[in-house]
């Protein structure tokens, strides 16, 4: 199995719901945000790429004209803005355009990672 895979940053605010008021969580606050998309295939293409990178160019349209100095609770439309959800919305979006999407993940904080992954 080939496994390709690009980093994207941008920059966004959200509250997340459901949490005890006291959780930092609960009150507006902002994240610098790392996304990285996975690419698989068993074979490659005719040239010799899972994909060619330059396509992903379209995911950072998306981050950039979509998420990128955003309220994040107001760009999905809810509340449950985890990174979690992101990963899953992101790859949702990415998976109707390439089929070898594999794996999203999200950092919010060099430290801390969220993946989904089918």
């Amino acid at each position: 199995m080939y496994t390709i895979a690009k980093r994207f940053s941008f920059s966004a605010s959200h509250v997340i719901g459901g949490l005890p008021a006291e959780h930092p969580c609960a009150r507006l606050h902002g994240h610098n945000y790392e996304v990285e998309v996975v690419l698989q295939s068993a074979e490659l293409d005719p040239v010799g790429f899972v994909r060619d990178y330059r396509e992903l160019s379209e995911l950072k349209a998306l981050i950039d004209n979509t998420l990128d100095h955003r309220h994040l609770n107001e760009v999905l439309g809810h509340d449950r803005t985890t990174s979690e959800v992101i990963a899953k919305w992101i790859y949702d979006w990415c998976s109707e355009r390439w089929p070898e999407v594999a794996a999203i993940r999200i950092s919010e904080t060099p430290k801390t990672w969220a993946e989904y992954r089918p």
